[in-house]
């Protein structure tokens, strides 16, 4: 060991030459039990949703390691003939889809206007737009629904979907934003001076560069709007509803079908699951880049 390695180990404070000594395999030994047991209550959903509503009556679903023939497919069998719960699937689709792309397509566009154009009271409206992170959502259903009973979409899909666009803007223009101001300037200027314009500017550069923040930003929104119970209780079609209130009008209905139940919120949540996996590499790196400024 030299001289200098010695004096920088002097100079660390004891947390950090402590962190320095477990960052080894007793650390990832640490992670991989946390992560094991977070992900504990997707697997018991998992499990009883292979299992028939008796047994998930009678026993807990740890069971199925002892008994392996409790398993079966009759839950996701009624599932799928089970009217409400597969419209609420494609209702939900219908609301995620379109908000996530428009908070997007937005974001991005208002996103690369904060960090590239000059206009009177940028850095102004660029602080408002933040401001309105810290908005709660409760806040808003009373004039939201005043608002959207007067245009007359009140308890209806595109209301849904302006709510949820509207909502999740601030964060959209905000990540985008810093993300984009990290693209050098001279790439930019090398653009213009071939001839580009803004918009050809927008389509062909920044927005390939911004792929991984547009990537994280994508998987925020998809998550908050496929999980949402909250707008959709108030604001979705009582006879077309989303999955999330589709299960609760279930569970009020019918006190027996545990088995429906199971079945229909793991499918929900394997949705979403399905798409952090997907993108989970370019979330990491688009919450990381964004969060440098």
């Amino acid at each position: 060991m030299t001289t200098l390695d010695t004096a920088v180990r002097a100079r660390q404070s004891l947390p950090a030459r402590i962190a320095a000594r477990l960052g080894g395999g007793a650390v990832r030994f640490f992670l991989v039990a946390v992560g094991l047991f977070w992900l504990t209550p997707t697997v018991g959903l998992l499990l009883s949703s292979l299992r028939d509503k008796r047994d998930i009556a009678a026993s807990g679903w740890w069971q199925v390691f002892s008994h392996p023939a409790q398993l079966t497919t009759d839950s996701y069998s009624k599932l799928f003939h089970n009217d409400t719960v597969m419209q609420s699937l494609g209702t939900t689709a219908l609301i995620t889809v379109p908000a996530t792309v428009l908070v997007i397509l937005v974001g991005a566009l208002a996103g690369y206007a904060f960090a590239w154009l000059d206009f009177p009271g940028r850095d102004w409206w660029f602080m408002a737009v933040v401001g309105l992170l810290v908005v709660p959502v409760q806040v808003a259903l009373i004039p939201v629904a005043k608002l959207f009973n007067t245009l007359g979409i009140f308890e209806s899909t595109p209301g849904v979907v302006l709510f949820h666009t509207a909502f999740g803007l601030p964060f959209a223009v905000f990540l985008l934003r810093n993300f984009f101001a990290e693209i050098p300037r001279e790439l930019l200027e090398a653009a213009r001076l071939d001839g580009a314009g803004e918009l050809r500017l927008f389509l062909r550069v920044v927005l390939p560069l911004g792929g991984p923040a547009i990537a994280s930003l994508g998987i925020f929104q998809f998550l908050w709007v496929w999980n949402d119970m909250l707008i959709a209780l108030i604001f979705a079609d009582s006879g077309h509803p989303p999955v999330t209130v589709a299960l609760q009008q279930q569970v009020r209905q019918f006190g027996d079908n545990i088995d429906i139940l199971a079945s229909g919120a793991f499918l929900s949540m394997a949705v979403p699951l399905a798409v952090f996996f997907a993108f989970q590499r370019q979330f990491v790196s688009g919450v990381m880049a964004g969060a440098v400024k």
